[in-house]
């Protein structure tokens, strides 16, 4: 298992040597590397550190938050030197996506400096504006290739090893009754959406790595299986719909131009129809999770303090650059919707902001030819999606903007050609005597 998961954590192979010898033929691209460093997968997990949180499940050794806010802000802050280290001379590569991200920044900041939001809004717009930093310095290293993917799938990877190791060590601790049995972190406090979305984001990647034949299978399963096994524990409707439907219009955008990714559309159908049919109870017992039908269609609660939210008065300004990057509740309460939670943070101005950011991943992705690339960011980008209207995380520092950010790497223009090289050829000398 360990020989055929290293398929997707190492660095090199054919994606990096691609990187190596296209990222500088754009006209006009800033020089790039001979290749990525080892060290810019070791920055990038340090940014997926910085996004767990410190808030979540009671953890078999109580761990003091200011104990774990230390450790994720010193990873952004190592991950940033790391950075910057690498990039010295700070190039950069363009992206529309990092630029409207650092535009966000504004309306927070805007919003922050007010006497009455107190000086924990004004750290959180520091933390974010680090952490955009540190993706303007990796930005060097994006060349449309899958290195980024490959990093991605390690770290989350090595997130679920960490629950499932708390899971066996604690399984009491692993599926508490607050939770409703539900799978948290008994090493790290994490919450089962945050488990939920890391294995669904991985599972989809893996899948699409498999059908481009950039792994093995049994490289996938190792990562699959265990994955779909977390993932089916947490009871995380979220996760499993944007997986679903994610993996649908990734695979989907490869049905006419791969032979694999239409064998696998159809025999994915196929077993969806006959799960449907044969395990329709199971299947509506695991959705409800036990709730009854009023609670489930107000969306465990959370729809009422969306009505508060909404009806709750606000100034001009609050309105229009929101009240300050705050831990994305109302009156005590999560929030659980992005768009509302940006509204309430970074007003109008950060949702047209994150809608543009939404639409140009979009837009790009719809514009470039079919490819591996191109799938791999269909799915970030309707996983992220379909995630915001009961998850929080597009308009602050989170794991949601990290896949977002992998999906800008991945649809970078693909380099062009070098012209080939032209010899001159002498033309022969005629002697004196043929040309009479």
């Amino acid at each position: 298992m360990n020989g055929d998961f290293r398929r997707f954590a190492l660095p090199g192979g054919q994606d990096t040597a691609d990187s190596a010898s296209t990222a500088d033929r754009r006209p006009g691209a800033a020089p790039g590397p001979a290749g990525t460093p080892k060290a810019v997968g070791i920055a990038w997990a340090l940014l997926a550190l910085n996004t767990l949180g410190s808030a979540g499940a009671k953890t078999v050794v109580p761990l003091p938050r200011s104990l774990i806010q230390m450790a994720t802000m010193g990873a952004l802050v190592v991950a940033f030197g790391l950075a910057l280290a690498l990039n010295l001379r700070l190039r950069i590569r363009p992206s529309a996506f990092v630029f409207l991200l650092t535009l966000l920044l504004v309306p927070s900041v805007i919003a922050s400096v007010q006497p009455d939001v107190g000086f924990g809004s004004l750290f959180r717009c520091a933390r974010l504006a680090l952490f955009v930093g540190t993706l303007w310095l990796l930005s060097r290293w994006w060349d449309g290739t899958l290195t980024f993917v490959r990093y991605h799938i390690r770290m989350y990877f090595a997130v679920l090893a960490l629950v499932a190791v708390g899971l066996v060590v604690a399984p009491g601790t692993a599926m508490p009754e607050y939770y409703g049995g539900r799978l948290v972190g008994a090493l790290w406090p994490l919450t089962p959406p945050q488990i939920g979305q890391y294995a669904a984001v991985i599972i989809g990647l893996a899948v699409l790595l498999l059908l481009g034949r950039r792994t093995t299978g049994a490289a996938a399963a190792a990562v699959i299986v265990p994955s779909a096994v977390l993932l089916a524990m947490t009871h995380t409707r979220t996760a499993t719909l944007g997986l679903l439907i994610g993996l649908a219009l990734a695979i989907g955008s490869l049905v006419l131009t791969s032979a694999a990714a239409r064998r696998f559309f159809a025999w994915a159908v196929l077993c969806a129809a006959v799960a449907a049919v044969v395990f329709s109870s199971a299947l509506r017992s695991w959705f409800l999770r036990g709730q009854s039908q009023e609670n489930f269609a107000n969306l465990t609660g959370r729809a009422k303090v969306w009505d508060a939210l909404l009806a709750a008065p606000r100034t001009t300004g609050e309105k229009i650059f929101g009240t300050g990057l705050g831990d994305k509740s109302f009156d005590g309460l999560p929030i659980d919707n992005s768009w509302l939670a940006v509204y309430d943070e970074q007003g109008l101005i950060g949702v047209t902001l994150v809608a543009a950011m939404i639409i140009v991943l979009g837009g790009v992705a719809l514009l470039r030819p079919p490819s591996l690339p191109r799938a791999c960011a269909i799915f970030l980008i309707s996983y992220c999606a379909l995630s915001s209207y009961t998850e929080v995380g597009l308009g602050d520092a989170s794991a949601y903007l990290l896949h977002l950010t992998l999906a800008a790497s991945l649809l970078v223009a693909p380099a062009a050609a070098p012209p080939l090289p032209t010899v001159e050829i002498p033309r022969p000398r005629i002697p004196r005597w043929a040309r009479r």
